[in-house]
């Protein structure tokens, strides 16, 4: 689901027998659920535009999802290894994860 530029997964519960929501992306967490398709969106939208109002009343600017930052931890010597391959290629380490990961999403067709 996709709503205002957030986007939610979705999972049905047995236990509840309900579908269960999360907007993904943010910091914050933010759940929603419904029994039919119409109550989960109408609960998911009103999840997204109860925290946009309440981000305007703190004066706390929204998360945004997927801001094309993130950290990534890896052993200390595939670190080195990654900008010694960088430094013969002549780009920097941001540019040679980059392109590694554009390359292993067109592999597996995402």
């Amino acid at each position: 689901m996709e709503y205002k530029g957030y986007h939610a997964e979705i999972r049905y519960s047995d236990e509840d027998r309900m579908f269960v929501g999360e907007v993904i992306g943010l910091n914050d967490s933010l759940g929603f659920h419904g029994q039919s398709v119409d109550e989960l969106e109408n609960m998911f939208h009103q999840s997204v535009d109860n925290y946009l109002q309440m981000c305007a009343e703190l004066g706390k600017e929204p998360d945004k999802e997927y801001k094309g930052q993130f950290n990534v931890r890896i052993p200390p010597v595939l670190h080195k290894s990654a900008v010694m391959h960088a430094r013969r290629r002549g780009i920097s380490l941001n540019e040679f994860v980059r392109k590694a990961i554009e390359d292993e999403c067109a592999l597996t067709g995402r």
